[in-house]
Protein backbone atom coordinates (compact mmCIF):
# COMPACT_ATOMS: atom_id res chain seq x y z
CA UNK A 1 0.00 0.00 0.00
CA UNK A 2 1.32 3.44 -0.91
CA UNK A 3 2.27 5.65 2.06
CA UNK A 4 -0.63 8.05 1.49
CA UNK A 5 -3.31 5.36 1.33
CA UNK A 6 -3.50 4.65 5.08
CA UNK A 7 -4.22 8.36 5.61
CA UNK A 8 -7.04 8.29 3.07
CA UNK A 9 -8.48 5.11 4.54
CA UNK A 10 -8.35 6.57 8.03
CA UNK A 11 -10.16 9.69 6.87
CA UNK A 12 -12.77 7.58 5.11
CA UNK A 13 -13.78 5.51 8.13
CA UNK A 14 -12.74 7.37 11.26
CA UNK A 15 -15.80 9.62 11.43
CA UNK A 16 -18.30 6.75 11.55
CA UNK A 17 -19.02 3.73 13.64
CA UNK A 18 -21.60 1.10 12.75
CA UNK A 19 -24.65 1.90 14.86
CA UNK A 20 -26.67 -0.69 16.76
CA UNK A 21 -29.82 -1.64 14.90
CA UNK A 22 -33.01 -0.05 16.20
CA UNK A 23 -35.82 -2.42 17.19
CA UNK A 24 -37.78 -3.78 14.26
CA UNK A 25 -35.01 -3.29 11.69
CA UNK A 26 -34.09 -6.17 9.38
CA UNK A 27 -30.47 -6.51 8.26
CA UNK A 28 -29.35 -8.36 5.16
CA UNK A 29 -25.57 -8.44 5.02
CA UNK A 30 -23.01 -9.47 2.42
CA UNK A 31 -25.58 -9.67 -0.35
CA UNK A 32 -24.05 -10.31 -3.78
CA UNK A 33 -25.42 -7.67 -6.14
CA UNK A 34 -23.39 -9.27 -8.95
CA UNK A 35 -24.22 -12.99 -9.16
CA UNK A 36 -21.01 -14.94 -8.92
CA UNK A 37 -19.03 -11.76 -8.32
CA UNK A 38 -16.21 -11.33 -5.85
CA UNK A 39 -16.40 -10.33 -2.17
CA UNK A 40 -16.04 -6.67 -3.11
CA UNK A 41 -19.28 -6.78 -5.10
CA UNK A 42 -21.56 -7.00 -2.09
CA UNK A 43 -23.82 -4.77 -0.06
CA UNK A 44 -25.61 -4.57 3.28
CA UNK A 45 -29.18 -3.31 3.44
CA UNK A 46 -31.30 -2.33 6.44
CA UNK A 47 -35.05 -1.75 6.42
CA UNK A 48 -38.03 -1.90 8.80
CA UNK A 49 -39.58 -5.32 9.26
CA UNK A 50 -42.99 -3.65 9.03
CA UNK A 51 -43.97 -0.51 7.18
CA UNK A 52 -47.27 0.67 5.77
CA UNK A 53 -45.64 2.08 2.61
CA UNK A 54 -42.43 1.77 0.61
CA UNK A 55 -39.63 3.90 2.03
CA UNK A 56 -37.01 6.13 0.43
CA UNK A 57 -33.52 4.63 0.35
CA UNK A 58 -30.12 6.18 1.11
CA UNK A 59 -27.10 4.26 -0.17
CA UNK A 60 -23.70 4.84 1.45
CA UNK A 61 -20.56 4.34 -0.67
CA UNK A 62 -17.29 4.27 1.27
CA UNK A 63 -14.00 6.00 0.55
CA UNK A 64 -10.42 4.79 0.73
CA UNK A 65 -8.69 6.10 -2.42
CA UNK A 66 -10.49 3.48 -4.56
CA UNK A 67 -7.91 1.16 -3.01
CA UNK A 68 -9.24 0.28 0.44
CA UNK A 69 -12.16 0.69 2.83
CA UNK A 70 -15.32 -1.28 3.46
CA UNK A 71 -19.08 -1.18 3.81
CA UNK A 72 -19.10 -2.13 7.49
CA UNK A 73 -19.06 1.45 8.73
CA UNK A 74 -21.63 3.97 7.56
CA UNK A 75 -22.83 7.26 9.06
CA UNK A 76 -26.21 6.78 7.36
CA UNK A 77 -27.60 4.36 9.95
CA UNK A 78 -29.40 7.05 12.04
CA UNK A 79 -31.57 7.79 9.00
CA UNK A 80 -33.44 4.57 9.78
CA UNK A 81 -35.17 6.47 12.57
CA UNK A 82 -36.38 9.04 10.02
CA UNK A 83 -38.23 6.56 7.85
CA UNK A 84 -35.47 5.66 5.41
CA UNK A 85 -34.08 2.33 4.37
CA UNK A 86 -30.26 2.30 4.30
CA UNK A 87 -27.78 0.34 2.21
CA UNK A 88 -23.98 0.26 2.25
CA UNK A 89 -22.05 -0.80 -0.84
CA UNK A 90 -18.51 -1.91 -1.56
CA UNK A 91 -16.88 -2.27 -4.96
CA UNK A 92 -13.80 -3.55 -6.77
CA UNK A 93 -10.57 -1.74 -5.90
CA UNK A 94 -8.26 -0.08 -8.40
CA UNK A 95 -5.43 -2.57 -7.76
CA UNK A 96 -7.78 -5.35 -8.90
CA UNK A 97 -9.58 -3.59 -11.76
CA UNK A 98 -9.13 -0.07 -13.15
CA UNK A 99 -11.92 2.39 -13.83
CA UNK A 100 -14.73 2.00 -14.88
CA UNK A 101 -15.04 -1.15 -12.73
CA UNK A 102 -15.90 0.96 -9.66
CA UNK A 103 -18.81 2.87 -11.22
CA UNK A 104 -20.02 -0.28 -13.00
CA UNK A 105 -20.28 -1.91 -9.57
CA UNK A 106 -22.07 1.03 -7.98
CA UNK A 107 -24.57 1.16 -10.83
CA UNK A 108 -25.09 -2.61 -10.55
CA UNK A 109 -25.81 -2.20 -6.82
CA UNK A 110 -28.42 0.50 -7.48
CA UNK A 111 -30.10 -1.71 -10.10
CA UNK A 112 -30.11 -4.70 -7.71
CA UNK A 113 -31.73 -2.63 -4.99
CA UNK A 114 -34.42 -1.45 -7.37
CA UNK A 115 -35.01 -4.96 -8.70
CA UNK A 116 -35.60 -6.13 -5.11
CA UNK A 117 -37.50 -3.05 -3.98
CA UNK A 118 -40.71 -4.87 -3.14
CA UNK A 119 -38.98 -7.41 -0.91
CA UNK A 120 -36.94 -4.67 0.80
CA UNK A 121 -39.95 -2.37 1.15
CA UNK A 122 -38.20 0.52 -0.60
CA UNK A 123 -39.51 3.01 -3.12
CA UNK A 124 -37.47 2.63 -6.33
CA UNK A 125 -38.38 6.16 -7.36
CA UNK A 126 -36.70 7.69 -4.29
CA UNK A 127 -33.05 6.60 -4.10
CA UNK A 128 -30.34 8.85 -2.72
CA UNK A 129 -26.60 8.27 -2.44
CA UNK A 130 -24.01 9.54 0.05
CA UNK A 131 -20.27 8.98 0.02
CA UNK A 132 -16.95 10.37 1.20
CA UNK A 133 -13.65 10.93 -0.63
CA UNK A 134 -13.43 8.18 -3.27
CA UNK A 135 -17.02 7.37 -2.32
CA UNK A 136 -17.88 11.04 -2.85
CA UNK A 137 -16.44 10.74 -6.34
CA UNK A 138 -18.54 7.63 -7.02
CA UNK A 139 -21.81 9.12 -5.78
CA UNK A 140 -21.12 12.22 -7.88
CA UNK A 141 -20.61 9.90 -10.85
CA UNK A 142 -23.96 8.26 -10.11
CA UNK A 143 -25.55 11.70 -9.93
CA UNK A 144 -24.15 12.96 -13.21
CA UNK A 145 -23.52 9.79 -15.24
CA UNK A 146 -26.49 7.66 -14.22
CA UNK A 147 -27.63 7.70 -17.85
CA UNK A 148 -24.31 6.41 -19.26
CA UNK A 149 -25.55 3.05 -20.51
CA UNK A 150 -22.07 1.76 -21.34
CA UNK A 151 -21.48 1.27 -17.61
CA UNK A 152 -24.71 -0.65 -17.04
CA UNK A 153 -23.48 -4.22 -17.32
CA UNK A 154 -24.62 -7.56 -15.96
CA UNK A 155 -27.96 -8.24 -14.30
CA UNK A 156 -31.16 -6.23 -13.80
CA UNK A 157 -30.66 -4.16 -16.93
CA UNK A 158 -34.38 -3.40 -16.98
CA UNK A 159 -33.77 -1.22 -13.90
CA UNK A 160 -32.41 2.33 -13.91
CA UNK A 161 -29.17 3.19 -12.13
CA UNK A 162 -30.01 6.89 -11.89
CA UNK A 163 -30.47 8.42 -8.45
CA UNK A 164 -32.68 11.19 -7.09
CA UNK A 165 -30.33 12.89 -4.59
CA UNK A 166 -26.55 13.05 -4.04
CA UNK A 167 -24.56 13.97 -0.93
CA UNK A 168 -20.91 14.26 -1.89
CA UNK A 169 -18.41 14.59 0.96
CA UNK A 170 -15.04 15.91 -0.27
CA UNK A 171 -14.90 13.77 -3.41
CA UNK A 172 -12.69 14.32 -6.47
CA UNK A 173 -14.66 15.89 -9.32
CA UNK A 174 -12.16 16.57 -12.12
CA UNK A 175 -9.07 14.35 -12.15
CA UNK A 176 -7.34 16.56 -14.72
CA UNK A 177 -7.37 19.68 -12.52
CA UNK A 178 -6.57 18.16 -9.13
CA UNK A 179 -2.81 18.63 -9.46
CA UNK A 180 -3.06 22.30 -10.41
CA UNK A 181 -5.56 22.97 -7.63
CA UNK A 182 -3.52 21.38 -4.85
CA UNK A 183 -2.68 23.89 -2.11
CA UNK A 184 0.84 24.28 -0.71
CA UNK A 185 1.59 21.39 1.60
CA UNK A 186 -0.68 18.95 -0.22
CA UNK A 187 0.02 15.36 0.80
CA UNK A 188 -0.53 13.98 -2.71
CA UNK A 189 1.08 14.72 -6.06
CA UNK A 190 -2.10 14.05 -8.01
CA UNK A 191 -0.44 13.95 -11.42
CA UNK A 192 2.24 11.47 -10.30
CA UNK A 193 2.05 7.95 -11.69
CA UNK A 194 1.54 6.47 -8.21
CA UNK A 195 -1.23 8.83 -7.08
CA UNK A 196 -4.62 7.31 -6.21
CA UNK A 197 -6.15 9.00 -9.26
CA UNK A 198 -3.48 7.64 -11.59
CA UNK A 199 -3.86 4.17 -10.12
CA UNK A 200 -7.60 4.44 -10.71
CA UNK A 201 -7.27 5.13 -14.44
CA UNK A 202 -4.29 2.82 -14.97
CA UNK A 203 -1.57 5.38 -15.64
CA UNK A 204 -0.38 8.92 -14.92
CA UNK A 205 -3.39 11.24 -15.14
CA UNK A 206 -1.88 13.80 -17.51
CA UNK A 207 -0.62 11.03 -19.79
CA UNK A 208 -4.09 9.44 -19.89
CA UNK A 209 -6.30 12.48 -20.31
CA UNK A 210 -9.15 10.71 -22.08
CA UNK A 211 -9.36 8.12 -19.30
CA UNK A 212 -9.10 10.79 -16.61
CA UNK A 213 -11.81 12.86 -18.28
CA UNK A 214 -14.05 9.79 -18.54
CA UNK A 215 -13.57 9.17 -14.79
CA UNK A 216 -14.52 12.75 -13.79
CA UNK A 217 -18.06 13.63 -12.64
CA UNK A 218 -17.85 17.15 -14.15
CA UNK A 219 -17.64 15.58 -17.61
CA UNK A 220 -21.25 14.39 -17.43
CA UNK A 221 -23.10 17.32 -15.85
CA UNK A 222 -26.45 17.99 -17.55
CA UNK A 223 -29.60 19.85 -16.61
CA UNK A 224 -31.48 16.70 -15.60
CA UNK A 225 -29.01 15.65 -12.90
CA UNK A 226 -30.16 14.93 -9.35
CA UNK A 227 -29.94 17.61 -6.63
CA UNK A 228 -26.53 17.77 -4.93
CA UNK A 229 -25.34 18.60 -1.44
CA UNK A 230 -21.54 18.97 -1.46
CA UNK A 231 -19.54 19.32 1.77
CA UNK A 232 -15.80 19.94 1.78
CA UNK A 233 -13.20 21.26 4.21
CA UNK A 234 -11.32 24.35 3.08
CA UNK A 235 -8.06 22.99 4.58
CA UNK A 236 -8.26 19.61 2.83
CA UNK A 237 -4.70 18.50 2.05
CA UNK A 238 -5.76 15.34 0.19
CA UNK A 239 -8.57 16.38 -2.14
CA UNK A 240 -8.45 20.11 -2.99
CA UNK A 241 -11.49 22.10 -1.85
CA UNK A 242 -11.49 23.65 -5.32
CA UNK A 243 -12.68 20.30 -6.69
CA UNK A 244 -16.04 20.81 -5.00
CA UNK A 245 -16.14 24.46 -6.05
CA UNK A 246 -15.64 23.36 -9.66
CA UNK A 247 -18.36 20.71 -9.47
CA UNK A 248 -20.82 23.03 -7.74
CA UNK A 249 -20.28 25.73 -10.36
CA UNK A 250 -20.72 23.25 -13.22
CA UNK A 251 -23.97 21.95 -11.73
CA UNK A 252 -25.36 25.43 -11.14
CA UNK A 253 -24.39 26.54 -14.64
CA UNK A 254 -26.38 23.59 -16.01
CA UNK A 255 -29.39 24.57 -13.90
CA UNK A 256 -29.04 21.71 -11.39
CA UNK A 257 -29.92 22.31 -7.75
CA UNK A 258 -26.59 22.26 -5.89
CA UNK A 259 -25.42 23.49 -2.50
CA UNK A 260 -21.77 23.68 -1.48
CA UNK A 261 -21.20 23.80 2.25
CA UNK A 262 -17.60 24.70 3.02
CA UNK A 263 -16.44 23.34 6.36
CA UNK A 264 -14.20 26.14 7.58
CA UNK A 265 -10.75 25.31 8.94
CA UNK A 266 -11.44 21.62 8.29
CA UNK A 267 -9.35 18.97 6.62
CA UNK A 268 -10.13 15.69 4.87
CA UNK A 269 -12.96 14.07 6.78
CA UNK A 270 -11.84 15.47 10.13
CA UNK A 271 -13.87 16.19 13.24
CA UNK A 272 -16.13 18.75 11.55
CA UNK A 273 -17.77 15.91 9.66
CA UNK A 274 -18.49 13.99 12.86
CA UNK A 275 -20.63 16.65 14.49
CA UNK A 276 -24.40 16.71 14.99
CA UNK A 277 -24.54 19.83 12.80
CA UNK A 278 -22.90 18.03 9.88
CA UNK A 279 -25.30 15.11 10.15
CA UNK A 280 -28.26 17.46 10.50
CA UNK A 281 -27.32 19.14 7.22
CA UNK A 282 -27.27 15.78 5.44
CA UNK A 283 -30.46 14.60 7.14
CA UNK A 284 -32.37 17.73 6.16
CA UNK A 285 -31.18 17.40 2.57
CA UNK A 286 -32.41 13.81 2.21
CA UNK A 287 -35.70 14.54 3.97
CA UNK A 288 -36.32 17.43 1.59
CA UNK A 289 -35.34 15.61 -1.59
CA UNK A 290 -36.53 12.05 -0.91
CA UNK A 291 -39.41 12.23 1.57
CA UNK A 292 -41.76 14.31 -0.56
Amino acid sequence: MKPILPLLLLAAVAFSQQSPLPPGIVARRDVAYVPGGGPRQTLDVFFPEKSDKPLPLVVWIHGGAWHAGGKERTPAMPLLADGFAVASVTYRFSQHAPFPAQIEDCKAAIRWLRANAKELNIDPARVGVWGSSAGGHLVAMLGTAGDVKAWDKGENLDQSSRVQAVCDWFGPADLLTMGAQSPPGSRIQHDAADSPESQLVGGAVQENKDKARAASPVTYVTADDAPFLIMHGDHDALVPHEQSVELNEALKKAGVESTLKTMEASGHGDGAFRTPDAFATVREFFIRTLRK
